[in-house]
């Protein structure tokens, strides 16, 4: 699969930048979208999007850097190149919410309720954004039988044969995984439900998904022996459970002063 989709005056186009591009665009349009289903000002969001997006790009790299730091050790300057993917979800999504967050409470925003609005646009992006893995090789799983593999399209095939040898399209089972996550979100953003609902059935159905896929992929981030990335995953999904244990709780005791009431 050729990463680089053209050139102009010698400067190459490569598709893992397209297909962010049009990951970004995606996840917009279906955020306009929910601000008029939830009657939410969608140019508070947007600002709020211009800020968060550059520190989860930033987020992103430094996370991939970091693991993986002894090949850039010699060359610390290939650190700022990313047209060539490096760029770890996790670490984007942390540090952009992180900058949403400080950007809502300085403007006295509801940021769970502007997070829950975005969290479909959070998982489309991905989604869309896991086919720049594809252009440029990368992501996937070990390596399958022709027999297996060739029950995928043709093109799917030919990406995914690589040095001789065909590879789990495990982008492809993520793509497919955040693409049933974002239907569930937009679902549940439709109905009448607490703040942050949407925004940690986002964190906990991803790290679900995450989890698993993770399992297959030869290039994961690693602490010792332990795969990072199912470390975050597990640590989201524990983190989404809680949320909604104390949630219920709190709608219990709260249904029980009214009873006495």
């Amino acid at each position: 699969m050729n990463p680089i989709a053209f050139s102009i005056n010698g400067f190459e186009i490569r598709w893992y930048g397209i297909i962010i591009a049009l990951g970004v665009t995606s996840a917009l349009i279906l955020a306009n979208f929910n601000c008029k289903m939830k009657r939410f000002d969608f140019e508070k969001l947007l600002d709020t999007f211009l800020i968060a997006f550059p520190f989860s790009i930033i987020g992103a790299r430094l996370y991939y850097v970091i693991f993986q730091f002894d090949d850039y050790r010699y060359n610390l300057i290939d650190v700022f190149n990313i047209r060539q993917g490096g760029l770890a979800i996790h670490g984007g999504v942390l540090l952009g919410l992180t900058a949403a967050y400080i950007y809502t409470r300085k403007k006295k925003y509801d940021f769970l309720f502007m997070a829950d609005i975005a969290a479909p646009s959070l998982i489309l992006g991905q989604a869309i954004g896991r086919w720049g893995n594809f252009f440029n090789g990368e992501a996937h799983g070990g390596p399958v039988s022709y027999e297996f593999i060739q029950k995928f399209p043709l093109f799917i095939q030919k990406g995914m044969y690589i040095d001789g040898s065909y590879y789990h399209p495990t982008f492809l089972y993520e793509s497919l995984w955040n693409i049933c996550v974002c239907l569930v979100l937009i679902y549940l953003l439709s109905k009448t439900l607490k703040k942050g609902y949407v925004i940690f059935s986002y964190i906990g159905l991803y790290s679900l998904g995450r989890f698993f896929i993770e399992g297959l992929r030869t290039d994961s981030l690693m602490l010792g022996s332990i795969r990072v990335a199912q470390l975050v995953s597990l640590s989201g999904v524990l983190l989404s459970i809680v949320f909604f244990i104390l949630v219920h709780k709190g709608s219990g005791e709260k249904n029980k002063e009214n009873n006495k009431a």
